[in-house]
């Protein structure tokens, strides 16, 4: 664990250091938990966007997106529950003065059991090699089975405490399971205590005739009271979806792990509306095709799993989440939740609007139940940043750090390079350039040596470098350099634009999907 952490404080500081995130505002030392994306970072934030966006709205003729406004009237979140029920549960320690979610204290307690239990599984897997039986080990070895039943009960009396919104059992959860502050180490607890975690302003001119409104918790709610604008606009027929990304804002007090959990964010999400009693199927659905565009970037498929709520929220009837195994863990990278038909039903009955639909098939009006994708722009940034690190040693002891970043979502897909900066080099690797521009974010790079230049570019994840030389001149041919296998081929200029083409847009992943 601790080379876990030591490997994810190297990927915070190659972010800063290559042009991928900042501290906002530094200078100023800095606000708690904002961060700012740098000229490398926004780039590949946007790609990450672009690839969900096009997934989204190109794959599926039934789904179209909005831009809803951040500011919207309070009653919709009195209507949505986030005003009465948008609370973490909080405790503090009073030795270090730190505050700790006590359901986090208590996930992190779970998943030790179940590194000791993988940790057993992991020495006898070696110790007995290709006549391993797993599943026989794991249902006889007294040390799993202990662990196993202790994790079982646990899990049980902690699911029951989050269901019942019982704030004592969960402090008493802390407290038999000896759980103590990462800072003091103590086990001197405060009482566990519901906090809100919505931001709230004023609108208006003055104190008395102001208005409070919150800053957005999450980016569904614009979509909910806009459905049947665009069903009846886009002449809509169930099942069809609404897509959106947009920024959201959470008071966390407990924010950590970098860009993991912050106050400003960003979302991805589509609410998908249907008939209801269709909604399990399509919760289905949508659970094996979200996991799909995932695993299409290539990251890992076992760094992958679901992860079913113990606690459904007051408004679903089904929901889980995808986890992405980052640094620090397996933790949500995002949701898929069926919400039934609760925001809409809360919002007809709050604005006193009839915002049914009329099925022309069944020839009847409903409250159409929804199913909900929902993905946090930068928890998926940083679990492609987490698994596209790597330090790298070479044939003779050199070392390099390369991003091997999805070719379709790196911040730069190609660098040209002149060997050296005369001779009609520079010219050439010029024009090379200003014939890629259009089509690719392309650098021109003629500092340092050459190798230099390379890793530099290993370390923003650029997947081509294109060398001119002499050679070029003569053949109209150049050098193209692939990251990853660092293998150079000979190719002609003419040829470049195909061949970057076939490697780097977002087309080929999207065919993956198709």
């Amino acid at each position: 664990m601790a080379q876990q952490e030591d490997v994810f404080k190297k990927i915070v500081s190659h972010a800063k250091e290559y042009g991928f995130v900042f501290q906002s505002s530094e200078i100023y030392d800095g606000l708690a938990a904002v961060y700012d994306y740098g000229q490398n970072g926004v780039e590949l934030k946007n790609n990450i966007k672009r690839y969900w966006w096009d997934a989204m709205t190109l794959l599926h003729e039934n789904i179209v997106g909005i831009d809803s406004a951040i500011f919207m009237h309070p009653t919709i979140w009195k209507a949505s529950g986030h005003v009465d029920a948008f609370n973490d549960p909080l405790i503090d320690n009073r030795d270090s003065k730190k505050r700790y979610r006590a359901d986090v204290l208590i996930e992190e307690e779970i998943a030790k059991i179940d590194d000791k239990i993988e940790k057993e599984v992991a020495k006898a897997r070696k110790r007995f090699g290709e006549s391993f039986d797993e599943a026989l080990f794991r249902q006889t070895n007294p040390r799993v089975a202990e662990n196993v039943e202790k994790r079982e009960k646990l899990h049980e009396r902690f699911a029951k405490a989050m269901n019942d919104n019982n704030l004592e059992e969960l402090r008493q959860i802390i407290i038999d399971c000896e759980i103590a502050c990462p800072v003091s180490g103590t086990r001197n607890w405060t009482e566990v205590r519901q906090f809100n975690l919505m931001f709230r302003t004023e609108m208006g001119s003055t104190a008395d005739g102001a208005m409070t409104v919150y800053l957005r918790p999450e980016t569904a709610q614009g979509i909910f009271v806009n459905y049947l604008n665009v069903q009846k606009t886009g002449r809509m027929r169930l099942p069809f979806g609404i897509a959106q990304i947009g920024k959201a804002f959470r008071n966390e007090i407990v924010a950590r792990q970098f860009i993991f959990r912050m106050r400003e964010f960003e979302q991805m999400e589509m609410q998908f509306f249907v008939r209801p009693g269709q909604e399990l199927q399509w919760f289905e659905y949508w659970k094996q095709w979200r996991l799909s565009w995932h695993k299409a970037l290539g990251l890992g498929d076992t760094k992958y799993r679901f992860h079913d709520h113990d606690k459904l929220a007051h408004y679903a009837n089904a929901a889980t989440d995808i986890e992405f195994e980052m640094p620090f863990g397996f933790k949500e990278v995002e949701g898929i939740h069926s919400r039934t038909n609760f925001d809409l039903s809360q919002h007809e009955k709050f604005s006193g609007k009839n915002i049914k639909y009329f099925d022309p098939e069944l020839n009847e009006s409903y409250t159409p139940y929804v199913i909900e994708t929902s993905i946090g722009v930068d928890r998926m940034f940083l679990s492609v940043l987490c698994s596209s690190y790597e330090e790298q040693k070479l044939e003779g002891g050199d070392t390099r750090v390369v991003l091997h970043l999805p070719a379709a979502l790196a911040p730069v897909k190609c660098a040209v390079m002149p060997l050296v900066k005369k001779d009609g080099l520079p010219e050439k690797a010029r024009e090379i350039v200003d014939d890629l521009k259009f089509d690719f974010a392309t650098r021109y790079d003629e500092k340092d040596s050459i190798g230099k230049r390379y890793r530099r570019q290993d370390a923003i994840g650029t997947p081509y470098c294109i060398t001119v030389d002499h050679q070029t001149l003569e053949d109209g041919t150049v050098t193209l350099r692939e990251r990853d296998s660092m293998e150079q081929t000979r190719v002609n200029v003419a040829d470049l634009h195909k061949l970057i083409h076939d490697r780097v847009s977002l087309t080929s992943l999207l065919r993956k999907l198709a």
